[in-house]
C-alpha cells in the first residue's frame, strides 16, 4: 500500500521560512519523479516544484529562487524549504508522484500571514 505523507505546515508571518516533508511508504520515491503542488482558497491547483529520479528540479516562476525541493534517498523523503515566503504562498501543499496510478498526499496547510 503507497502511503505519500505531508508534514510541517503552519503558520508564519511574510519573509519567514517553512520546510515541508513528504514521506513515502510502499514506494521508493528516487525512482520517480516527485511534484510539489498547492492550491490557494478558490484558485486551481498548481504545481510548485518537481525533482526528477535523476535529480533535475523545476520550479513554478512564482516561487524560484526563494524555493528548494530535494530528496533524502536513505529516508524516502522528498522536501520542499520556503524561504521569503509571501501571503501569496498561502495554501494547501501536497506531494504527488505517479507509478502505474497517481499518488497524493494528504496535505498539509501553509498560511502566510502577519
Amino acid at each position: 500500500q503507497v502511503q505519500l505523507v505531508e508534514s510541517g505546515g503552519g503558520l508564519v508571518q511574510p519573509g519567514g521560512s517553512l520546510r515541508l516533508s513528504c514521506a513515502a511508504s510502499g514506494i521508493i520515491l528516487s525512482s520517480n519523479a516527485v511534484g510539489w503542488y498547492r492550491q490557494a482558497p478558490g484558485k486551481e491547483r498548481e504545481l510548485v516544484a518537481l525533482i526528477t529520479s535523476g535529480g533535475s528540479t523545476n520550479y513554478a516562476d512564482s516561487v524560484k529562487g526563494r524555493f528548494k525541493i530535494s530528496r533524502d534517498n536513505a529516508k524516502n523523503t522528498v522536501y520542499l524549504q520556503m524561504n521569503s515566503l509571501k501571503p501569496e504562498d498561502t495554501g494547501v501543499y501536497s506531494c504527488y508522484t505517479q507509478f502505474w496510478r497517481d499518488y497524493w498526499g494528504q496535505g498539509t496547510q501553509v498560511t502566510v500571514s502577519s
